[in-house]
């Protein structure tokens, strides 16, 4: 496994570059945030103000792309969405370079994660997501990845392949099951409206802050897909065990956008699609990192087996709330 691509930021690495593109003294506090894909650290100033510094991971995003992600957040900003913007930095870009590693600086903004919605804060949720997405509509990100099955799922199926994860007894039952389900969903997808979307939207990408609104946070993984993928994965189960919590998310949501309800179709296409998104999400991180192992089984012929009896109930899945199309 190759080394971290991490492995040169130290703390006076990190407070040094950190000082040099905000242009302020920092304290002798250098805190790790938990973060699985880029490093995150706390920091504080001469004058006790605290500052979040992401260092994103070399090779994932191009500049483009990263740039697409800061002007999405800039432009919800502008128009009085709860969210956090970066800090504009030395050279008046909110990205800096620490040696050959991309990096960004926050204002530290508190809040807790809830487990459970009230009525009223599902209304809440739909009204941010539809003003998210008004937003979102207006302008194209042309670094960032189309939330598509015929080119982010197979990129992240040749993904698997190629790196030799899956084992060889496996892996032609796991590709014939990734192409049925290609086969059947990427139909689905045509005709429908693609516009920019927080991508990765579920409720720990949201803290309330009493008194306040929720906020949006992490826009890291933002693509350019189907709206509805925003809004799939904040409900509690499938859509017919949510049909209440589903109800009151686009009551608050068309009040500032308008809602495909056709595109409701795509929620299990989607989930099938992030299952395999979150194995090449495992796979990556192995290594990339040198062998980290997000699930501790993961690689094993077990991970592997489970993996594809999961997927086959999901293609099953879709196939019954589609009967008669696929006939």
């Amino acid at each position: 496994m190759s080394q971290s691509p991490f492995s040169s930021l130290d703390p006076d690495t990190i407070l040094g570059c950190i000082e040099r593109a905000t242009g302020r003294r920092l304290l002798n506090v250098c805190r790790p945030h938990a973060s699985y894909i880029n490093r995150v650290y706390e920091v504080q100033d001469e004058e006790e103000n605290f500052l979040v510094g992401k260092f994103y991971r070399p090779g994932r995003w191009s500049r483009e792309a990263l740039e697409d992600e800061h002007r999405f957040v800039a432009d919800c900003a502008a128009r009085e969405l709860p969210v956090i913007s970066p800090l504009v930095l030395d050279g008046d870009s909110s990205l800096a370079l620490c040696d050959d590693i991309c990096f960004t600086v926050y204002p530290r903004c508190g809040g807790r994660l809830v487990d459970e919605y009230s009525n009223e804060q599902w209304l809440e949720l739909g009204r941010l997501l539809g003003r998210l997405h008004a937003v979102g509509a207006l302008q194209s990100a042309p670094g960032r990845n189309r939330l598509h099955p015929e080119q982010t799922t197979r990129s992240q199926v040749d993904y698997l392949r190629d790196n030799d994860l899956i084992p060889a007894h496996l892996l032609p039952e796991f590709v014939d099951l990734v192409d049925q389900l290609l086969e059947i969903i990427i139909p689905l997808f045509e005709g429908v409206e693609f516009i920019r979307l927080h991508g990765d939207c579920h409720n720990s990408n949201l803290i309330h802050r009493p008194g306040e609104s929720f906020f949006i946070i992490d826009f890291d993984d933002m693509v350019v897909g189907p709206p509805i993928q925003d809004l799939w994965m904040l409900l509690p189960g499938y859509l017919e065990e949510s049909r209440v919590e589903l109800a009151l998310l686009l009551e608050g949501y068309e009040m500032f956008h308008v809602f495909d309800r056709s595109s409701l179709a795509l929620v299990e296409p989607l989930r099938a699609m992030r299952f395999i998104h979150y194995m090449s999400w495992c796979a990556k991180q192995y290594i990339e990192d040198g062998g980290t192992r997000i699930n501790d089984d993961f690689g094993s012929q077990a991970y592997w087996q489970q993996e594809i009896v999961d997927l086959k109930d999901q293609v099953a899945l879709i196939l019954e709330g589609h009967e008669g199309r696929f006939s």
